[in-house]
């Protein structure tokens, strides 16, 4: 398929810098903590310490500014690219299982950042 240069996501990406814990779904103590870049209704793209296979599922822990709790969900790896050599990398999650009231969260998080960055 050609890269026709037409954006393909299907959910509007804020950026914001949100706090994450992660670890690999089948990996019990290995967690993680980073940062998002951005975030969207459909996933998110972080900065984590390691490369990830695509197709990788991480069970995720993201503090929002609209809920008090943290959301707990579940994203699968969709690319994963070195950005500074065997130290950062550029991590894009899709979600794979969100609940619904965390998902609104998503939601209100997206919306309110969409409002900010248009001014």
């Amino acid at each position: 398929m050609d890269y026709s240069g037409v954006e393909r996501r299907k959910h509007p990406r804020v950026a914001g810098r949100f706090i994450v814990s992660y670890r690999i779904m089948d990996e019990i103590n290995n967690i993680d903590i980073t940062q998002t870049k951005n975030i969207s209704m459909g996933g998110m793209l972080l900065t984590t310490n390691k490369l990830f296979n695509p197709g990788t599922n991480l069970a995720l822990e993201i503090r929002l500014p609209f809920d008090p709790h943290p959301i707990m969900l579940i994203g699968r790896v969709v690319e994963s690219r070195e950005i500074m050599k065997n130290m950062i990398y550029d991590t894009r999650l899709e979600f794979i299982a969100v609940d619904e009231r965390h998902r609104k969260v998503i939601g209100e998080t997206v919306a309110y950042y969409l409002k900010k960055e248009k001014g």
